[in-house]
């Protein structure tokens, strides 16, 4: 499933133009497409540093929150990017060191990226929401050699000090080197030497939902190249204007506001807000004329509260991902725009690998079919291929470019491997290939000897108006060995009574088959991750416990109650 070999630019590009040639054509693009085989590559210079040479226009534009716009063109990221990478090699970094990076939607964060890529560095993208436990892990883990911060995070380091180098990005700071001494340095880098294509480039932390965070390990073509494929699914070509709403420091960010808009030769745009506004960001969409557009479901359900006719706009695709988005909200957009919201599944381990298309008609709820490049069985416990099992993804020769090396240890890598990797996803696949989720292989639970998937429970639950947010997981249940449980957190100013659990219960009676009914409700504060994820494991060992005491929480009704 490999492209001939040539050099890295053009056949970087061939693949690239293939995909954009296909963009509405899936299958097509699906049989003909082979992941380049890249034996060196260094995405900043073999790919930006080369857009920077033909065409001088727009890479990275930032809105700040008085609607001001700063434009970067691919030319001056790539001199700016030279003058960062010789500041990290002033400041002892070498090829292979590990960077972390907690900046905000900053230009120094893309230059930042792109300088440590063509020094041969690491990078950690980090959060600038981590608690200090939580930054002390990474540092330690991820045996972190140098940390570029924007100055509020400093102070997060004060307790932490190691053999790290500390750059700071804005107001200086005692003990750290400033980031602006970067305009001090030469616009011009020699690499050291070729970067392979194995070579290390990210170390990400996944959110740890269930676990301690592991360390996700991706290589230079990993990442960049593999994101081809998120690249096809958003439909980017051009000269498109990208607005992407994520956060730096997670995978969704790099996704969508690096490579796949860059290896599109298209323009990321940036709208910084103090707090989330739906207006604001549709006012920009509309002066930015934002072509493309990737937004989670949770802001998507905040921009149908709006009038979207009010606003007209240039936009060509629609996308979401994170979870499936509720048919409501996907024929709300429709009916004011005219154009369909489509979902798209990936992990922090991989690259976007299943999805809705670009031209091809959408299942409503459906994630959509497998990406070109990529083979992706559903298989049951037994590793045998079915219809409706966890979410696979075939290795051997048909492996995919856009998955990580492996996960990180104390002692390096550990490298996938096998006949296939197992995402923890099940889905089921119709006779057309097309995948449904169904959610996290250790968050699905029998109740009365019926599979349960808390997601779909999820999905209808939040489409009540008092529901902000809401966990389903399983209540021990001495008939029917357990029965669903929704954790919710409800809308500012809904009161948490016995009303609105009966409310709540019927509505989600009304859409849900009697052995999936949730029979026990309870109004809460959810734990999440720092991501923003919800702790299902956190909730189903609370209510474990509770049961084995013949407890129940302060805020619970059950439908024996409401009858």
């Amino acid at each position: 499933m490999h492209a001939s070999p040539g050099s890295p630019h053009e056949t970087l590009r061939q693949a690239r133009d293939l995909l954009i040639q296909h963009r509405l054509d899936y299958a097509a693009a699906y049989r003909e497409f082979r992941w380049p085989r890249l034996d060196h590559f260094n995405f900043a210079l073999d790919w930006f540093d080369r857009i920077a040479e033909s065409a001088d226009r727009t890479a990275l534009r930032i809105c700040d929150p008085g609607g001001v716009a700063r434009d970067y063109t691919y030319s001056a990221l790539s001199r700016r990017s030279n003058q960062v990478a010789n500041l990290l090699r002033d400041s002892g970094i070498r090829r292979g060191d590990r960077v972390l990076l907690m900046l905000g939607n900053c230009v120094e964060l893309w230059e930042s990226m792109l300088g440590a890529m063509k020094l041969g560095a690491v990078i950690v993208p980090t959060t600038t929401l981590l608690s200090r436990d939580d930054l002390r892990d990474r540092l330690t883990r991820g045996n972190v050699k140098a940390v570029i911060a924007a100055h509020e995070c400093v102070p997060n380091f004060d307790s932490l000090r190691g053999e790290w180098i500390g750059i700071v990005v804005g107001q200086q700071q005692p003990g750290w080197r400033s980031f602006a001494l970067s305009e001090t340095m030469a616009k011009t880098f020699a690499p050291d030497a070729l970067t392979r294509g194995s070579d290390p480039l990210l170390l990400y932390f996944t959110s740890g939902t269930t676990a301690k965070p592991k360390l996700v390990l991706h290589s230079h073509v990993s990442y960049p190249v593999g994101h081809l494929s998120t690249m096809y699914w958003i439909g980017l070509e051009p000269g498109d204007v990208h607005l992407n709403i994520s956060s730096p420091g997670w995978a969704k960010h790099a996704y969508s506001c690096f490579f796949a808009p860059w290896l599109a030769e298209a323009t990321v745009l940036v709208v910084n807000q103090p707090r989330f506004d739906a207006a604001g960001i549709l006012d920009a969409m509309v002066r930015e004329k934002v072509t493309t557009f990737c937004a989670p479901p949770t802001v998507w359900r905040f921009l149908i509260q709006q009038d979207l006719s009010k606003w007209s706009t240039s936009l060509r695709e629609l996308v979401s991902a994170g979870e499936p988005l509720n048919p409501e909200v996907i024929d709300q957009v429709r009916e004011h725009w005219g154009l369909t919201i489509r979902d798209g599944y990936g992990q922090t381990e991989t690259t976007l690998m299943i999805a809705n298309t670009p031209g091809q008609p959408v299942v409503p709820g459906s994630m959509g079919r497998v990406m070109p490049g990529f083979l992706m069985p559903l298989r049951d416990a037994d590793g045998r291929e079915c219809q409706d099992g966890e979410i696979t993804v075939s290795l051997g020769t048909q492996r995919p470019i856009g998955l990580m090396e492996g996960y990180g240890r104390e002692s390096g890598v550990e490298p996938i491997s096998g006949e296939w990797y197992r995402t923890g996803d099940t889905a089921v696949v119709d006779e057309n290939g097309v995948f449904t989720y169904v959610g996290r292989a250790d968050d699905v639970f029998k109740s009365s000897d019926y599979r349960i998937s808390p997601f779909e429970l999820e999905s209808i639950l939040i489409e009540h108006d008092a529901v902000a947010e809401a966990g389903v997981v399983p209540s021990p249940d001495s008939v029917r060995l357990s029965v669903p449980k929704a954790f919710v957190s409800l809308r500012s100013g809904t009161p948490a009574t016995a009303a609105t659990a009966k409310s709540i219960l019927a509505h989600a009676r009304d859409r849900l088959g009697p052995f999936k009914r949730i029979r026990r409700i309870e109004f809460c504060e959810l734990p999440k991750t720092v991501s923003g994820k919800v702790r299902r494991a956190e909730l189903r060992k609370l209510e474990a416990e509770r049961r084995s005491r013949n407890e129940r929480g302060a805020q619970e009704w059950t439908e024996e109650d409401l009858a």
